[in-house]
């Protein structure tokens, strides 16, 4: 009888990607330091647009290594459009055409490690301060990357939740970086009404990139119309040994059959509030056109000023999401929202309080 082929595993960290340069070194980084976690099965990584290798180059890296089964796992804080629908898309595409077997993970999602590695983050900004304030008279802003599915976003707002208690911050507040509301400075000037004397602003981001350099600016700028509020800006998640294990997690779930999604509040699957729309949209991928785009944005070579997001130069992809559809994201909803996305047009922010 012929022998059996011994089943070969790999690893496939499934990226976003970003013109910024800085971010896409943070991503490898990140991959190099859970390659150890994972040894001896081979780990590569790919990226869905912007940046190379794209998810196809770190398949064909792993077919070429000898793997014959992947476990591909979406390095996304949360599980919206591009964890549930352009990320799978490619993969099945590529099982499709070539029969490599491919097990899907699922995101790092609400993870007690991921909300340690925040916390870490906050107390290092703390740290940091040459000023006495109480915990109770500092208020606490998480800023997350704001999505078209509400089940990402109200994610961000339990992140929230969970540090506010987890330090006993006297409030705290959950604004976004884009898509949805409120937006970052609309927020802040919010907050500042509530009279605390310090606000934390933490990015619930992964790594670097024009919309952190976006969220600090945008503090920055409320911080100088209101000096007699302490602004501090913590760092973003980057690769903080936490954050690490947490992927390290995420593939033993795959090995072990244990990757169930919260399926039970996904707007392509259930009939959530305002959103009935999406319900059986169609898994699609809106990244081919810009898979391994190699022209570089020259602001996001270094800390980007975030120009590029708000208005769009020649030859750029805008990947604004306020754009009315040019990039084929679904329709949200709510996108005149006075504190939300119509902020980003041309004329600038929202008005100061």
């Amino acid at each position: 009888m012929p022998k059996l082929q011994a089943e070969r595993l790999g690893v496939l960290i499934c990226g976003h990607g970003s013109r910024n340069r800085l971010a896409v070194e943070e991503f490898a980084q990140m991959v190099d330091a859970l390659r150890p976690k994972l040894g001896p099965m081979p780990v590569e990584h790919g990226y869905l647009e912007f940046a190379r290798p794209i998810l196809r180059d770190g398949l064909d890296s792993l077919r070429q290594r000898g793997v014959t089964r992947v476990l591909a796992i979406p390095a996304m804080l949360f599980a919206a459009g591009h964890a549930k629908n352009d990320i799978p898309s490619v993969l099945k595409t590529y099982t499709a055409e070539t029969g490599l077997s491919i097990d899907y993970g699922r995101e790092l999602g609400i993870d007690r490690l991921m909300v340690a590695a925040a916390g870490a983050r906050v107390q290092e900004c703390l740290n940091r301060a040459t000023e006495e304030v109480p915990l109770s008279d500092t208020l606490l802003v998480v800023v997350g990357r704001g999505s078209s599915d509400p089940d990402a976003n109200s994610n961000v707002a339990k992140v929230t939740r969970m540090l506010v208690e987890g330090f006993g911050f006297g409030w705290g507040e959950t604004v976004y970086s884009g898509v949805t509301f409120p937006l970052v400075e609309s927020g802040l000037r919010h907050v500042v009404r509530l009279g605390f004397r310090r606000v934390v602003v933490i990015p619930y981001f992964l790594f670097s990139g024009v919309l952190v350099s976006r969220i600090r600016q945008n503090t920055d700028t409320v911080a100088a119309d209101h000096p007699e509020v302490e602004f501090l800006s913590a760092e973003y998640l980057g690769d903080h040994p936490k954050v690490v294990d947490t992927f390290r997690e995420r593939v033993e779930e795959v090995l072990r059959g244990d990757t169930a999604m919260n399926c039970s509040l996904c707007k392509y699957r259930a009939q959530v509030l305002g959103f009935e729309q999406d319900v059986g949209r169609a898994q699609e991928s809106h990244h081919h056109h810009v898979e391994g785009l190699a022209e570089s944005c020259t602001l996001c070579e270094r800390e980007c000023t975030g120009v590029c997001q708000v208005e769009v130069i020649p030859g750029h992809h805008d990947h604004s999401h306020g754009d009315g559809g040019h990039h084929h994201h679904p329709p949200y909803p709510h996108a005149d929202h006075p504190l939300g996305p119509r902020t980003l047009g041309a004329k600038g922010s929202s008005q100061k309080s």
